[in-house]
Parts: structure tokens; C-alpha cells; sequence
């Protein structure tokens, strides 16, 4: 018998074989099935995603401060190796805002702007921006409302970083004639807002497991429902 439940009708039962015990008298030669009771009658379906009465489930979006992310989900998002997680982590350069890894022991949590943080710092060291400047920037960067993070657009000579509020303080720097190298923050936001919501978190208040959310795996959403 299928387990998914598509040889039966809609509304109706599939054929099965009574056993033997559950067969009602023989008359003239023949055996007469007796009705079975309704508890009896064996009943094949396709299994809802979520059951009756299960509650829906509650989605988060990866901005939210109730969502953080381990340092293996943050080296995913961000594009970076654990190795220099760890590394920018130990020396102050961006530690996770959430929780860090004091007491021993501990995994450290990354906030959604600490992740967004570190991918930008990865595109200015493949710029060529010294550490120096990067601190500065991240600084700076963590210092704005989030808000106003998504309007930013950071331009770079590969010594200095500067930020730039309108399309025409970029246009102003570019027409310097200068080469210049830029980030949309509001594009790696995005970016990075799709990228995370595919991939594992933890509630910051219980520290529950969130998993990710893949709209293109049907099997996944069923599975998270019956969580």
C-alpha cells in the first residue's frame, strides 16, 4: 500500500482483506461479509503538513533580535573561513554581539548585523583596505541605526573608506577621477537576509533551534511543520 496515500480516492477507502475472524456466518454456500464497525475501517490518506490543531509555525525574520547565528552559520553567510571568525573575534576586531565565547566553553552567537558586518569587512580585505581603516569603518558601522545602514553605500581607494549617503556624494567621489571600489550595504543586506533565512539559527531568549526555511524544498517545509 502506498504511503503517500495516492491509490486512494478522494473521500473513500482503499481495497483491503478483512481477516477471517471478522466475517460474518455462511449462507447458501457463501460466505456474507458482516459490516465491520466504523472504528474498524481502515482509512488511507495523505498525511496533512500540519495536523488538526497543531499550531502554525511561528516564522522569524533572520533580522530580528530574537534570531542569532553560530559561528559555522556566520562563515556560511558571510563567505569567510572560521579561522578568521575566530581570528577578527579574538582581536577585537568584530566579536558576535549576542554572545561571545566567555565563559569557556560557550558558543558564540552572531547577531543578523554582526554577519552583515563581516561580509562587508571580507569585501574591503579583498579590496585592498588596510586593517586599520576597516576598524574604523566597522566602528562607525556599528555606531549607525540600522535604519539608516540599508541607504549607506561605502566607497573605497583601497586606503580610505568613505561613506556615502546619496547617489551624488558617490558620483562626486567617482568624478575625481580616482579608481574607486564601492558596497550597497542595502544589497549585501539583502543578500544576506535571503541567505540566512535557508540556513540554521537559535532563539536568543530559549535557545531553541530554528530551521532554515528553503521556499524550493517542499519535503523541508513539511518536515519543520511536524516539528
Amino acid at each position: 500500500m502506498s504511503g503517500n496515500g495516492d491509490d486512494a480516492t478522494a473521500g473513500g477507502l482503499c481495497a483491503v482483506h478483512l481477516p477471517r475472524a471478522a466475517r460474518g456466518p455462511v449462507a447458501r454456500g457463501r460466505e456474507v461479509p458482516a459490516e465491520p464497525a466504523e472504528s474498524e475501517l481502515p482509512r488511507v490518506g495523505r498525511f496533512p503538513a500540519v495536523q488538526a490543531g497543531q499550531p502554525e509555525i511561528e516564522r522569524i525574520p533572520p533580522t530580528s533580535a530574537l534570531v542569532g547565528y553560530r559561528g559555522p552559520t556566520a562563515c556560511a553567510a558571510a563567505g569567510i573561513t572560521y579561522r578568521q571568525l575566530d581570528y577578527w573575534a579574538r582581536t577585537g576586531l568584530l566579536e558576535p554581539s549576542v554572545r561571545t565565547a566567555y565563559p569557556a566553553g560557550a558558543q558564540r552567537l552572531y547577531s543578523f548585523r554582526d554577519i552583515l558586518l563581516l561580509k562587508i569587512v571580507k569585501r574591503l580585505l579583498d579590496a585592498g583596505v588596510s586593517l586599520q581603516n576597516i576598524r574604523v569603518a566597522v566602528a562607525h558601522l556599528q555606531a549607525a541605526e540600522p535604519a539608516d545602514l540599508t541607504g549607506l553605500t561605502l566607497m573605497c581607494d583601497g586606503a580610505t573608506v568613505y561613506e556615502c549617503t546619496s547617489p551624488q556624494q558617490v558620483v562626486d567621489l567617482i568624478g575625481g577621477g580616482q579608481g574607486m571600489f564601492g558596497i550597497a550595504v542595502g544589497a549585501v543586506w539583502q543578500e544576506l537576509e535571503t541567505a540566512l533565512g535557508r540556513l540554521h539559527a537559535e532563539r536568543t531568549d530559549t535557545g531553541e533551534t530554528l530551521v532554515g526555511h528553503n521556499p524550493a524544498d517542499e519535503l523541508a517545509q513539511r518536515r519543520n511543520r511536524a516539528v
